[in-house]
């Protein structure tokens, strides 16, 4: 199918702009929060380094009909916000409940921790850590587990494709299948199940790597140039082939929901699709603007209740956790900074703010803090004496940052360019995000905005103490309490023991999840086999059993195995 042949199917097929559509108000929404009278299916669309630049959010560039179908038949919710600006941190916030900044993975990339793989330096191509960097686990309190985990617990089917930046390695236990293969179609007959699709053709990356590619849009469409990016041919090309991955993206997402109708499950399934963190362009991601930390979301639900719907709510990444327990009928532990916002367990108060934070970007380090109510948004400059625009090699491969370079260097950049391109920072800003969307006018010297710039300023400081933010001390410090003596702590060993036929398991490590496997009845002693440990389990005699401890930040347990003889 040409590129040509492609357009002229999305435009058949597409429909008008979701965004004049009645507003689901908190009261109303709780009063409509879905009381399912079953244990609902749960499917994550995920795309990558992706704004609302849809029609479903108000943008017209393009017409996705996938996700335009999705939005007429569930919520869209237009005040979703990332609390960092980047993929790694967030998915932390995704997975735990927690604020990055709260349990130390608010730097992006704490090192190369993927087992058996090349370092972070080798898969980039490029030094992107600092110089005698220590790469590291990010380290929760004991008790915080990996959402899924909980979710296996309660009899959940959990399955991840496949990404797994979380700033940490994921433990054992969290997943019935973390892989490119897994899928819900793999689970045992009857169970409910909450699986992951992530999609990156939309990642800040796919700019320079598809730049050759045939589009998916036509090669003539006029895009909306945001004034803090270049309006030059190099600038547009680079905006068209962001328009031309979301399409894309549309489509496989079209994919997936194709085998959930193949499958008769679209009618047991919540479908949330949603994206990781802000657009992939200069000037989004890795900045706390609204371009970097406001993202769409559309939740379908069973049978399309509440179809052609929106919340304006404000909710954050770290309510995405205990919102996916509740929703099953699961209570959310108590450690989770966020709070359901639909389900069993439904917050009985909406809050006031959301919060962001942005430290170290792969090799450059910075510390800027925001707080947003439903109209303004507040910017904490810890560093006001560096520059704004900080370098990061990762995106100076972006053909359109090289073309802000060059313009800067002429001397040719626009007024609201040159503002990230200050040679230092102010302490403060605050920006009125209705009337200034981009936020170019900083009010923060205003005198009419006093009263709003001290009351942001006080929820921010009171939100990082409140957090015991472990941003605000120096990289290599939070190192030193994670790895007291310079080495990262190891799990335990599993302690197991039968009493008859019945297999007791513990370990000495406080917060250890523990996994087992009974050989006999796996296939392939691999990953997705764990099945987490709750309590005593009866076992077959003869039966060979292998145990894991890991909590999580930790170096797993050694693998131990015992055989029932009772």
């Amino acid at each position: 199918m040409t590129a040509g042949q492609r357009f002229l199917i999305v435009i058949l097929c597409g429909v008008l702009s979701c965004k004049d559509r009645p507003v689901l108000t908190s009261e109303s929404t709780r009063v409509l929060n879905p009381g399912l009278n079953f244990r609902p299916n749960i499917l994550w669309l995920v795309a990558e380094d992706m704004s609302p630049n849809i029609p479903a959010f108000g943008d017209s560039t393009i017409v996705t009909p996938v996700l335009n179908r999705l939005a007429n038949q569930g919520v869209s919710y237009d005040n979703f916000y990332a609390p960092a600006p980047v993929c790694a941190p967030a998915r932390a916030a995704i997975i735990t409940g927690m604020y990055p900044n709260s349990i130390g993975a608010g730097h992006m990339r704490t090192g190369p921790w993927y087992a058996g793989r090349p370092s972070q330096e080798a898969l980039l191509g490029y030094k992107s850590l600092p110089e005698g960097f220590t790469p590291y686990e990010a380290i929760p309190g004991p008790e915080v587990r990996m959402f899924s985990e909980i979710l296996r617990t309660e009899g959940y089917y959990c399955t991840n494709n496949a990404k797994q930046d979380y700033q940490f390695v994921k433990t054992p236990t969290a997943w019935n299948e973390n892989s490119s293969e897994a899928h819900w179609r793999n689970r045992p007959k009857g169970k409910p199940f909450f699986s992951i699709f992530n999609f990156g053709v939309t990642h800040e990356s796919r700019i320079w790597a598809k730049a050759d590619d045939s589009l998916w849009v036509d090669q003539n469409l006029a895009v909306p140039v945001p004034p803090y990016l270049p309006d030059t041919e190099i600038g547009r090309r680079d905006i068209k082939r962001m328009y031309s991955n979301i399409l894309e993206m549309d489509f496989q997402v079209g994919e997936i929901l194709r085998q959930l109708e193949d499958d008769g499950l679209m009618d047991s399934t919540i479908v949330i699709w949603y994206t990781d963190h802000g657009g992939p362009l200069p000037r989004q991601k890795r900045l706390l603007h609204e371009s970097g930390l406001k993202v769409p979301m559309i939740i379908r639900f069973p049978d399309q209740l509440f179809a052609h719907q929106r919340d304006e709510r404000l909710i954050s990444f770290i309510d995405l956790a205990p919102t996916m327990l509740s929703l099953a009928g699961v209570k959310p532990p108590d450690y989770m900074d966020g709070k359901a916002f639909l389900g069993s367990y439904i917050r009985e108060n909406e809050p006031k703010y959301i919060f962001a934070a942005a430290d170290r970007f792969d090799e450059v380090y910075d510390r800027n803090r925001a707080v947003r109510d439903k109209r303004y948004k507040y910017i904490k400059y810890h560093y006001p004496e560096k520059p704004m625009f900080l370098q990061v090699a990762y995106r100076d491969q972006q053909p359109i940052m090289q073309e802000l370079y060059r313009l800067r260097d002429l001397n040719q950049l626009t007024p609201e360019q040159k503002l990230w391109f200050r040679e230092t920072k102010p302490e403060e800003e605050l920006f009125d995000t209705w009337n200034d969307p981009h936020e170019v006018k900083n009010l923060a010297n205003n005198p009419k905005f006093s009263d709003k710039l001290k009351e942001l300023r006080d929820a921010c400081n009171s939100w990082t103490e409140s957090i015991n933010d472990t941003g605000l001390i120096p990289e290599s410090e939070l190192i030193k309490r994670f790895w007291p003596e310079g080495k990262q702590p190891k799990t335990s060993n599993p302690i197991a023991q039968f009493n008859g036929n019945q297999l007791n398991i513990s370990c000495k490590t406080s917060g250890a999840s523990i996994g087992y496997r009974i050989q006999s009845t796996v296939e392939n002693l691999d990953e997705k086999s764990w099945e987490v440990y709750q309590k005593p389990t009866l076992i077959p005699k003869g039966e060979t059993i292998e145990i894991i401890a890991h909590r999580i930040g930790y170096l797993p347990s050694q693998t131990i195995t015992i055989t029932s003889n009772q």
